[in-house]
């Protein structure tokens, strides 16, 4: 793993992202994946998850497919530099309980590009198969940041580093799978009911690293994050789903979860976690005069 970062490390500054860049047409997958119970464990305690638990939290096996993914960005026909990228959104579908003990394969493809106005996107997505049938599969966006055109392509002008993502417009390359049913995203007219506060920690951006391995530097410290344009380390967004879908009542039963990373939670913060039926939200403290969403995100029954 340590080489694969570093590779992508190396790579990241002779990469210029644009939407229309050429997208490899690789599937990687390996078979004969077996979850780690001690680093499972490690990942429910950083999380907020009950341990011992026969199952895997929905959110695992993106950690278990994390070096696969990283083997697919840190060639050099990934488009996008590896070094600052930010994870933008998330759509999950699990099938079935996803058994501690079973045995996986894993699959990770990159399915295309998108403008963004901050940049450009990928769309990454990722599988699970258990006994030759599809379990579980996500969707998740990747922003790379830099100066763009209208149209969202990149233009002259220094790249607007500083500038925290925003979440992207809906678009056909984050379509649900057809599996699924796609979730709605209307606006509530009054925010989510508060339900706990949360007072995160300086170094929450290093644990979760050290049982992901996700290390990417704007997650680290405040020195690695200023590189990319934060003032402080940031959250995973991984590590916010899995806080929120740890307070999230959830059996074996197929669902899928779509979450939208709004702002990035620089670190220590307070942060409260709001929620009510299916739907969540992750803002700052209430006693903010207009607290701010970090994440919003809903969980809903998976038909198929």
């Amino acid at each position: 793993m340590h080489l694969l970062l570093a590779r992508a490390a190396l790579l990241s500054p002779l990469k210029r992202p644009r939407p229309d860049a050429a997208v490899p047409d690789v599937r990687l997958t390996v078979p004969g994946v077996r979850v780690d119970l001690a680093r499972l464990a490690a990942y429910e305690r950083v999380c907020g998850f009950a341990t011992g638990a026969e199952a895997m939290p929905v959110t695992y096996p993106q950690v278990l497919a994390f070096p696969l993914t990283m083997r697919v960005m840190a060639r050099r026909a990934f488009p996008l530099p590896v070094l600052g990228l930010v994870h933008t959104s998330v759509e999950i579908t699990r099938w079935c309980a996803l058994p501690a003990t079973g045995e996986y394969e894993l699959s990770v493809r990159v399915e295309g590009l998108a403008p963004h106005r901050r940049g450009t996107e990928a769309t990454v997505v990722t599988g699970a198969r258990l006994g030759g049938g599809l379990v579980w599969e996500s969707r998740s966006t990747y922003l790379a940041r830099h100066s763009t055109t209208a149209a969202g392509a990149p233009d002259s002008r220094q790249a607007d580093g500083a500038a925290p993502p925003t979440p992207p417009a809906p678009s056909a390359h984050s379509t649900p799978s057809t599996h699924s049913a796609p979730p709605t995203h209307s606006t509530p007219s009054a925010p989510l009911p508060a339900v706990a506060e949360w007072r995160l920690a300086k170094d929450v951006g290093r644990r979760y690293g050290a049982v992901s391995g996700d290390r990417n530097p704007i997650h680290l410290y405040p020195l690695t994050a200023r590189l990319f344009g934060y003032a402080r380390p940031i959250a995973h967004g991984m590590w916010t789903v899995a806080r929120c879908l740890a307070e999230h009542p959830a059996g074996g039963e197929p669902l899928t979860v779509r979450a939208d990373f709004k702002a990035p939670v620089l670190l220590p913060a307070t942060v409260t976690y709001a929620a009510e039926g299916g739907r969540f939200e992750l803002r700052g403290a209430e006693g903010e005069a207009r607290p701010a969403p970090h994440l919003t995100g809903e969980v809903q029954p998976a038909l198929g």
